[in-house]
């Protein structure tokens, strides 16, 4: 009852605009998946560590662009990205996982208590920003379903490792109608802050995948006749990485749970300002 009643608020959230949504986020009122809300409104995976990690993981995400496009940094300390609206990231996120030595210990649906002055944010532009640009465009995306995730794959693709964070890049796939690549592909370049063009059309085992319906995170999603799968840099290649370096401690929004912008998603990458 308790899931049935979450998808019918959230099929009544879709035409509320991303001020209000962030408000019943920060409130507590809402603590679903994002995608699809806030039309054309960019939405944004976040990462939190502490100071003395911060400028390695910039650099990490300044280096891997492609699963990692950095939209917007906090000013150490504090909790606001001004850059992406009126924003308190300690609450405005519908779901925060909290990790411990690389480890998720937890999850939570604000992070007020356990906010440290020495604490820096950052946030990555998501994938979900696009969905509705390509439906707009004739590209219908086939639905995973309410409270699923779109599948992730560890890859055999590395990333640019700088201190403590590295390892292979995470990529997520779509099914895509075979007539409608091209398209794809040409659309989602428009959008680089929200991991641009596919990194691989076709065959799985090219970039290391050995089962497409074996996903590392997420769920998994045939391929049906007249589709291939299509890869996209994930954005839980920071995620992974926060993992492999076992921090004491350090914060993600949790999967499918993204912070709402008021910046447009049509916005080109020049135009983020990073703080």
């Amino acid at each position: 009852m308790a899931r049935q009643t979450t998808a019918l608020i959230y099929d009544n959230l879709r035409l509320v605009d991303a001020d209000k949504l962030r408000r019943l986020v920060r409130t507590g009122a809402y603590e679903g998946y994002t995608g699809g809300l806030a039309r054309g409104k960019l939405q944004a995976n976040v990462v939190i560590v502490p100071r003395r990690f911060a400028s390695d993981f910039h650099q990490f995400c300044v280096r891997n662009p492609k699963p990692c496009p950095l939209v917007a940094v906090s000013r150490a300390g504090s909790p606001l990205l001004p850059a992406l609206g009126d924003i308190d990231i300690r609450t405005d996120a519908p779901q925060y996982n909290i990790y411990c030595f690389g480890e998720v210990i937890r999850r939570k649906t604000d992070i007020i208590d356990l906010w440290r002055d020495d604490f820096a944010a950052f946030a990555l532009g998501s994938w979900l920003t696009v969905e509705t640009a390509l439906a707009e465009k004739g590209v219908k995306l086939r639905r995973i379903g309410y409270g699923k995730a779109s599948p992730k794959f560890r890859t055999r693709i590395q990333t640019s490792h700088v201190g403590p964070f590295g390892g292979e890049m995470v990529v997520s796939m779509r099914p895509t109608r075979r007539c409608d690549v091209d398209k794809v592909r040409a659309l989602t370049a428009r959008f680089p802050h929200a991991h641009g063009s596919p990194v691989h059309v076709g065959d799985p085992s090219i970039i290391g995948i050995r089962d497409v319906m074996a996903p590392d995170w997420g769920d998994a999603v045939e391929i049906m006749a007249g589709e291939v799968p299509v890869f996209w840099a994930s954005s839980l290649t920071a995620q992974d990485a926060l993992a492999r370096a076992e921090l004491a401690i350090s914060i993600t929004v949790s999967p499918g749970h993204m912070l709402i912008t008021d910046v447009d998603a049509r916005a080109d990458a020049g135009a983020f300002k990073v703080y």
